[in-house]
């Protein structure tokens, strides 16, 4: 093993590339560091493995090996919310490119033998060119694979990260001192009043999740309502809630791709936090599938993750290899084109980035409040993983990198679509 301490110091090799002084500190294993700790979060570098994760994978997907390993330490904040410390790495943690003489020094002075990649973190799955072994790109069984890798963690600590509502979507908070679990409430009742869910009306929930919606919709409105779902873990524990909650006569969830389901002639499709997954280019099949699924002036409420613009972009890597495999966002303008083009009309639709900025809040609070316990279930690299993404995923909402939406359509025929002349409803 090469002995840093005799070459270059890891700090004097970073710090010549920073393009700003960094107000925090940055601390590594050989007795170096850069930052003038003005902000008192330091990020500590323990070993020359997770050296090695920097060099092989420079930026976020180094970092986050590093991090999920054990490997970097992040000192000032709690493992279970570090929003702070990645608002403080995104806004001064910036490097320019080094030139090839520099590159070749840097190299040299820190080691060869850090250039060999150490194994990934067990929570990574593949990158998107290696999951072909899985089928293609959003085949069913590629699908199925991917919802397996996020949802089948452990329902255990979903309830603890998400609190009594199992809702793993975007809240909406009616006031500012709203609970996220009045704001999840208040949120399946506006997607009930836009759908305008009455008694002895039939429902559709795909990607349902742990029946959220579906069990709200029957409980609050009468209504027949069926969940689909791509993960076994989320489907038992939604049988059993429905069957403790008495709602077995109008609510059911069923373990499956929604692409299985053979019903129709629904009175309202709800799609909430399943479009993020599906992929841009099965837009058209996707939400024709859907229409199929509606009566005339059967509604369509799409509730999803979008981007600030309507370009491609590919989800980065950290997102792509730990938390959503094959996600894919878009802006809130493609959805509304690919809606139209497959024969809906639209409606309205409306902007919630902030709500979910408050609701991935509370989420680290609750995984905060759980800490030990949700270590002692999926492990503290987990834990860790998904401190990182709920907080990193705040900071992309705040910074309207990301954004949330509504769209909600209708089955209009022959010029008819069963909305009033102005409805305020939801209002």
């Amino acid at each position: 093993m090469s002995s840093v301490s005799t070459r270059v110091k890891i700090g004097d090799a970073l710090g010549m590339l920073l393009t700003k002084e960094l107000p925090g500190r940055f601390t590594f294993y050989d007795g170096s560091s850069i930052g003038t700790g003005e902000i008192p979060i330091t990020l500590h570098l323990k070993t020359q493995r997770g050296l090695a994760y920097l060099l092989t994978a420079p930026g976020d997907l180094g970092l986050a090996r590093a991090y999920v390993m054990g490997d970097l330490d992040i000192e000032g904040v709690h493992p279970g919310d570090p929003y702070e410390a990645l608002v403080l790495l995104y806004r001064n943690l910036k490097f320019r490119s080094p030139t090839p003489a520099e590159a070749l020094q840097i190299v040299r002075g820190l080691g060869w033998s850090n250039l060999k990649p150490p194994p990934t973190p067990p929570q990574e799955t593949l990158p998107r060119w290696r999951r072909t072994v899985e089928g293609l790109r959003h085949s069913m069984g590629r699908d199925a694979e991917a919802i397996h890798h996020h949802y089948d963690v452990s329902n255990r600590f979903y309830e603890m990260v998400l609190g009594p509502s199992m809702t793993y979507t975007c809240a909406v908070y009616p006031h500012d001192g709203a609970s996220l679990e009045e704001a999840q409430n208040y949120k399946y009742d506006l997607i009930a009043r836009k759908l305008d869910l009455k008694p002895g009306m039939r429902l559709l929930d795909v990607g349902c999740g742990w029946g959220g919606m579906v069990r709200f919709a029957a409980r609050e409105y009468g209504v027949k309502a069926l969940g689909a779902t791509l993960s076994a873990e989320q489907a038992s524990w939604a049988k059993e809630a429905i069957d403790r909650e008495g709602l077995a006569n109008l609510a059911e969830v069923r373990h499956s791709d929604y692409r299985d389901v053979l019903e129709t002639g629904f009175d309202a499709v709800s799609s909430i936090g399943l479009t993020e997954h599906i992929g841009v280019r099965q837009y058209p099949a996707y939400f024709g599938f859907l229409k199929d699924k509606l009566r005339p002036q059967g509604r369509l409420l799409n509730h999803c993750i979008t981007r600030p613009h309507n370009h491609r972009q590919e989800t980065g890597a950290f997102i792509d290899r730990y938390v959503f495999p094959d996600g894919e966002l878009t802006g809130v303008g493609r959805i509304v084109t690919e809606v139209q083009d497959i024969g809906l009309e639209v409606m309205h639709a409306e902007n919630f980035r902030l709500h979910y900025m408050r609701t991935c809040a509370a989420w680290c609070q609750n995984l905060v409040d759980n800490w030990d316990e949700c270590v002692a279930e999926v492990g503290e690299g987990t834990a860790r993983v998904w401190g990182l993404y709920m907080a990193g995923s705040r900071m992309g909402f705040e910074l309207n990198e990301i954004q949330l939406d509504h769209v909600l359509a209708v089955k209009t025929e022959g010029g008819v679509d069963g909305f009033p002349l102005r409805s305020n409803t939801w209002v």
